[in-house]
């Protein structure tokens, strides 16, 4: 339930930004038509375009969980596994990444706010590869590597690389659900154990779910030839051929951490010797085929489906190139372009390849070679472990900064609304009260009084006159008279009167 309202609340703050973008498109072109904005897209100041590209940015951050709306997703994986790797790999993680190419047009337009995807993406990239490093949560390792692995798509659009962003979205896609998927077989062989600390010694026992885990992490660690090499080697080429060596040292870097940590995930999972819990161990067993045929599936996607990028017009003209060509640009309007000649994009692929495998066989070494290292790193960096260990502290500072004065607020609120608009309220209820109170009396005494002495009157007088009505000729004809001489008596008196006058 934290988790979900996490969610909940730092989607809400970017799907803030998110609306007041669409306002700005409306008040500004009057319809929110994909083609017809693009088509007027020309006519916006570079005030304007900034600001739209920047709130629908500050959306696209919180649905892809970059930097600072990032700190949801690690929190998602709590879910189930399979719920896991499709939130992961290709559902709602990606729709920021997909928001930022889709408006591309608008971005071309504000260099500036494209540069700021860039550096929030290699910034998020190396930030959450790091934290990565010391998880023990087998599924929390995965989660901060999607956050790291968003970061570089994020990056491939800083940089104008929109159809590497997307490229890289779809062989993440392949390697994730795989990870996700054969993370749940392991948990599920475990009887539910995560920490990675309780595992190793298992590649035997669960051979099937080792080779494609094996595939998954090579994938996503850039070995060559394998789908995550494509995509990464296009998006850091892209950066540096477009002079962006800050975001390529950044990617480069996150790079390096990424072939670490998940080299770390996988050695401490299948290899070395067995810490799995004693009344666990004689229970450990593959799951049904059900559940590794799709295992088997996704490994052979997370092998071979990189080659959309190289099939059938070589690197860069690949069948996802000629798809996206038409649609999104290569780079944004006045970008530099280096001209280091044609060997240069074969020189920047061996030295991410190399950066990558460098980062694989470091963990290689320091957790199967030499399995007592980490305790003594540990124990020498103890300083930047713990600051790792506890994700920055980002959370309590989130906690610090933002929850607790919003909780101090609400407290305060609360205390004034009981002393002070309870009161009010409780007041106006009282005037009310004692109004209606004298209402009540009023009506009571004074208007049904007087309705009841108009009706006593008019009873008394109806017996009276009753009285009157004998039914003898004689005493009507005496009324007559009467009546008659005080007519005329009357008349007389009236002419007097004016003659008088």
């Amino acid at each position: 339930a934290k988790a979900a309202t996490k969610a909940f609340v730092v989607n809400r703050i970017g799907d803030a930004g998110f609306l007041i973008a669409i306002f700005l498109v409306f008040a500004r072109f009057g319809t929110l038509d994909y083609t017809e904005v693009f088509a007027k897209a020309g006519t916006l100041d570079s005030a304007t375009a900034f600001a739209i590209a920047v709130c629908l940015l500050i959306g696209a951050v919180g649905k892809s969980a970059q930097l600072p709306l990032y700190t949801w997703l690690p929190d998602a994986m709590e879910g189930p596994t399979p719920v896991s790797a499709l939130i992961h790999a290709a559902t709602m993680v990606t729709a920021g990444v997909y928001m930022v190419v889709r408006n591309h047009a608008i971005y071309d337009l504000a260099p500036n706010a494209l540069l700021l995807v860039g550096v929030i993406g290699g910034a998020t990239a190396l930030f959450a590869a790091t934290i990565g490093l010391v998880q023990t949560d087998i599924k929390r390792v995965l989660a901060y590597s999607t956050v790291s692995q968003l970061g570089f798509m994020f990056l491939a659009c800083g940089v104008g690389a929109y159809t590497a962003a997307i490229f890289h979205l779809v062989t993440h896609a392949f390697f994730k659900a795989l990870l996700f998927l054969s993370a749940g077989s392991v948990i599920h062989a475990l009887a539910g154990e995560q920490d990675i600390r309780k595992m190793g010694g298992l590649w035997d026992k669960v051979p099937v779910t080792h080779w494609v885990f094996l595939i998954g992490a090579a994938a996503i660690a850039g070995f060559p030839f394998l789908s995550g090499w494509w995509s990464k080697d296009e998006i850091l080429g892209q950066a540096f051929m477009h002079r962006h060596y800050v975001l390529w040292t950044l990617g480069a870097a996150a790079a390096f951490c990424t072939a670490f940590y998940m080299s770390r995930l996988l050695y401490m999972t299948f290899y070395g010797q067995s810490r799995v819990a004693r009344e666990v161990a004689p229970h450990i067993h593959e799951p049904s085929w059900w559940m590794l045929g799709p295992l088997v599936v996704l490994a052979a996607l997370s092998a071979v489906g990189g080659l959309i990028g190289v099939i059938p017009g070589g690197l860069e003209n690949g069948a996802i190139h000629q798809f996206l060509g038409p649609v999104v640009s290569v780079a944004p309007a006045g970008a530099g372009v280096h001209t280091g000649g044609h060997l240069l994009p074969y020189i920047l692929m061996a030295v991410i390849t190399l950066i990558g495998l460098v980062g694989w066989f470091t963990a290689h070494y320091v957790y199967y070679v030499k399995p007592q290292q980490p305790d003594l790193l540990m124990n020498r960096m103890k300083g930047a472990y713990t600051l790792l260990l506890n994700k920055y502290w980002v959370d309590e500072l989130y906690d610090w900064i933002v929850v607790e004065p919003s909780k101090g607020a609400g407290r305060l609120l609360d205390r004034m609304d009981a002393a002070v608009v309870d009161r009010a309220v409780v007041a106006v209820e009282q005037v009310t009260d004692l109004n209606a109170a004298g209402s009540t009396w009023f009506e009571k005494y004074v208007i049904y009084g007087a309705i009841n002495v108009a009706g006593y009157a008019n009873h008394v007088g109806a017996r009276i006159l009753r009285r009157v009505q004998t039914g003898l000729v004689h005493h009507y004809a005496a009324i007559l008279v009467t009546g008659l001489v005080v007519l005329v008596n009357l008349i007389v008196l009236i002419l007097w009167w004016g003659g008088a006058s």
